[in-house]
């Protein structure tokens, strides 16, 4: 093609590429803006109408196991009144010594007049405050919650950023004259009928398959995105609505029988404290994964040796697990080797040794060995769990780091934890820029190694 022809050289694909504008117009920049807000503001009130809905189905369940709880002190079928007074009451300070100086909630006491004569208070006010650490926590993981939308907003924001700037060009080349118009009201439909949920530009057009391949290419990402999101809160979702469900379930049986049998009584109680455990460890790992993923967990750095760390883990799980052997596979001099320290952030690489120790014991029948190891070489050190467990399938173990996610022959053998202990340790090893191999064969067992750089 001859240089002296202008007309050929306007419509060269470099030449496109050199005059696409630099900046985005103010303009387009707000629209750009505007739509960011109005999805994340979408997302952030279904998930408050969620927390709403979790707090309510709490708060049922706390009352009614308080309930349960003072009604076994009252005889069977003498309960005539009830209500609400305040504890500041003459006659409830003096008999039940709430205290006549008592205010706010913990002033509020629960009145039965059974028909035998007399009145009975309880103190269901200084009971409730003394659940509010759970409650607190609770809420606190919900604001967190509710507070990203200003990093959903950034987020919508960045994945729209690309697609803007192609429109901009587009525009651009549409009022230069450089391409056809009929070309830009092809691409401009398709786009009106492409979605998140329908990730799919298509115009016929051959001039604009390198726009049809980067838009879409965005779009299954913010598809892949919102699928993340919505499968993360729905699980978040169902595990904590599982133990609000046997709370329920263990304080209809008190209802029923609790009252004259003390084994239904003892089991319940047992039972309840399990689940509230369990509720607040789960509230607690969810709370380390929203501040990881917001950037609020920070890392204090200084030299530890990975071994003294991995022997006292052992040490621990020794003492308070005597139904394994747990071994460890290095001797304890190298606690004190200069070979196997690492810069790093002791507690959280200790918390990611005991993740996987106790993923091994969960996992593994009583009376079999869990060795913990470590390796040095020129780049790093390195730490591994070894178990003689159920082990996994290699689709099973592509699959451990996700958060929530428990193997089906994991959930039959086990059915504690909670799904975000991988998850957990998988955060923290990244963060100090090392990786984690796993090796796993069903029936036999599963070895996790850990690579930590030195610095």
């Amino acid at each position: 093609m001859s240089s002296e022809n202008p007309d050929a050289a306007s419509v060269d694909r470099p030449r496109l590429r050199e005059e696409a504008p630099a900046t985005p117009a103010p303009d387009a920049a707000r629209r750009s803006s505007s739509i960011a807000r109005r999805v994340a503001w979408g997302f952030w009130w279904r998930r408050l109408a969620r927390w709403v809905v979790v707090d309510l189905l709490a708060l049922l369940a706390v009352l009614a196991a308080l309930w349960v709880g003072y009604a076994r002190y009252l005889p069977e079928r003498a309960l005539t009144y009830y209500g609400l007074v305040p504890s500041g009451d003459t006659a409830l300070a003096l008999a039940w010594g709430f205290g006549p100086d008592s205010s706010g909630l913990g002033a509020l006491a629960l009145r039965v007049a059974p028909a035998s004569g007399g009145e009975w208070f309880f103190p269901v006010g200084r009971d409730l405050l003394v659940l509010w650490p759970v409650g607190a926590l609770l809420l606190a993981f919900e604001a967190l919650s509710l507070l990203g939308i200003f990093s959903d907003i950034r987020r919508v924001r960045r994945r729209l950023k690309p697609l803007n700037a192609l429109a901009l060009r587009a525009e651009a080349l549409g009022s230069k004259g450089i391409m056809d118009a009929s070309k830009i009201e092809s691409l401009e439909q398709a786009i009106e009928r492409a979605s998140v949920d329908s990730p799919q530009v298509s115009t016929g057009v051959d001039d604009l398959a390198s726009i049809e391949v980067a838009l879409n290419g965005l779009l299954r990402q913010m598809q892949e995105a919102k699928l993340q999101q919505i499968r993360f809160v729905s699980d978040a979702s169902h595990e904590l609505r599982t133990p609000i469900a046997v709370i329920q379930g263990y304080v209809n049986m008190l209802d029923r029988w609790g009252k004259d049998d003390r084994a239904v009584l003892e089991e319940s109680i047992a039972a309840l404290k399990a689940e509230g455990a369990h509720m607040q460890e789960l509230v607690e790992q969810l709370l380390f994964l929203a501040r990881g993923d917001s950037g609020r967990n920070v890392l204090e750095r200084a030299p530890v040796n990975l071994a003294a760390l991995s022997a006292e883990v052992a040490d621990e799980s020794a003492m308070i697990d005597s139904g394994h052997d747990y071994r460890l596979g290095f001797g304890r001099e190298a606690a004190s080797d200069a070979r196997y320290v690492v810069i790093g952030d002791a507690s959280m690489l200790k918390q990611s040794i005991r993740v996987m120790v106790q993923n091994a014991a969960r996992y593994s029948p009583e009376g079999t060995a869990i060795t913990l190891g470590v390796a040095s070489d020129d780049g790093g050190v390195s730490y591994s769990v070894r178990d003689e467990g159920i082990g996994m399938t290699p689709e099973e173990a592509g699959h451990v780091f996700e958060r929530f996610w428990r193997a089906d022959a994991a959930r039959d053998v086990s059915k504690e934890g909670t799904g975000l202990g991988l998850s957990i340790a998988r955060w923290i090893v990244e963060r100090h820029g090392g990786t984690i191999d796993l090796v796993s064969r069903e029936g036999v067992g599963s070895r996790f190694t850990v690579r930590i750089p030195r610095s």
